[in-house]
């Protein structure tokens, strides 16, 4: 069975690796925005991310140290507050060297869980690309197998075809001759024939 061969586009396999980065650059520009805007040294912003981070972090805590442990969950709720996190400094801090390298470390990490995720993904699809490969290959052999016995039936009913095709033959070319008794082959130890409109007519 073939199947189509379908070309994605290089933007598409690029999405997924650059998707860390434009997560965490997105988060630093919103908060160097908020900062213009009226967040720098702001004492209630501060206490919103503050707040806002904690309680994102404590989600994350909870959904992973329930009973379920919902990964995805933790997951989500542990990168909420590091985006808060970093916004929050990003809007708070006068300059831009500490906002940079917060984003730097978050950059880093993201990657860093991403690939561990990236490595789970190749694994699971080298392992169904191998299985899928396996089963072809075992209903390929069976095809084959299948084949090849179909074959020989057809052609061993076509030898019994023409053995009795050529043995009618014979017994009629035989039993045209003069003189012809079927008694004579019976008692020649060969198996009775049976009777037809020619043996009847002799």
């Amino acid at each position: 069975m073939n199947e189509p061969i379908v070309a994605r586009h290089w933007l598409a396999l690029a999405a997924p690796k650059a998707a860390p980065a434009l997560a965490t650059s997105t988060v630093l520009i919103l908060g160097r925005i908020w900062n213009a805007n009226g967040a720098e040294h702001s004492t209630g912003n501060a206490a919103l991310i503050i707040v806002l981070a904690a309680g994102a972090a404590t989600a994350g805590a909870f959904a992973s140290a329930g009973r379920a442990g919902d990964p995805v969950i933790a997951g989500t709720a542990f990168a909420t507050s590091g985006a808060l996190a970093l916004a929050g400094v990003a809007g708070y801090a006068d300059g831009l060297s500490l906002p940079l390298l917060l984003w730097v470390l978050a950059t880093a990490v993201a990657y860093g869980l991403a690939a561990r995720y990236w490595r789970t993904d190749r694994r699971d699809t080298l392992a169904h690309q191998r299985h899928t490969a396996t089963r072809r290959a075992e209903h390929a052999h069976v095809e084959r197998v299948e084949a090849l016995r179909a074959g020989v039936q057809i052609q061993v009913a076509r030898e019994g075809a023409a053995y009795a095709e050529a043995l009618a033959a014979a017994l009629t070319a035989r039993a045209a001759l003069p003189g012809f008794d079927p008694a004579q082959l019976t008692r020649a130890g060969l198996p009775e024939l049976p009777a037809t409109e020619i043996t009847k007519e002799v």
